[in-house]
């Protein structure tokens, strides 16, 4: 397998078409994959191609950071490192849309992925992140091993199905 890569796209590259097409289809791969990335599988291009069009229109409008991975020069992983307008809030940020396609799961690139952004918040001089994830699927014991605490739960706040309720857990770390 060819290396992968982290990226911190810049504001102007953002917008390119082609990047857009790459996010799109990693994020349509990852719901349908089960990630718990906003959406339920069956993915719907339809209803997550305005979820990323807003995200990228934050980014150009220079709001907000995308990272990605690369393999072989295209997009297999991203992520959003999303600014408050509060001055009281200035010191952290939240990373939204932490996604590695299925692909290369279990393979590092998720940890490389957020190395990178850890970097990447170190050099934009935050002092915290945040993030949340879906209860009942695991994956706070994989930011935990990066540093995350699990802070807060929001019981039920996520509704997969009626009748199935999940909790969102919070997390942050301190950079």
């Amino acid at each position: 397998m060819s290396a992968v890569t982290f990226e911190h796209v810049s504001h102007a590259d953002a917008g390119s078409p082609e990047l857009r097409a790459q996010l799109l289809e990693v994020w349509v791969e990852v719901t349908d994959a089960g990630g718990a990335v906003g959406f339920l599988p069956p993915a719907d291009r339809e209803e997550i191609a305005p979820a990323l069009d807003a995200a990228l229109a934050r980014v150009i409008e220079g709001r907000d950071e995308l990272v990605v991975l690369r393999r072989d020069g295209a997009a297999c992983g991203m992520a959003f490192v999303v600014a408050h307008t509060s001055a009281l809030r200035r010191h952290w940020r939240t990373v939204l849309r932490v996604m590695v396609h299925p692909e290369l799961q279990g393979q590092g690139a998720g940890g490389q992925l957020l190395e990178g952004i850890h970097a990447l918040a170190r050099d934009l001089g935050l002092e915290q992140l945040h993030l949340t994830v879906r209860g009942g699927t695991g994956t706070e014991g994989f930011y935990e091993r990066f540093g995350y605490a699990v802070v807060g739960r929001h019981p039920g706040a996520i509704r997969v199905a009626p009748g199935d309720d999940r909790d969102e857990l919070i997390l942050v770390k301190a950079l």
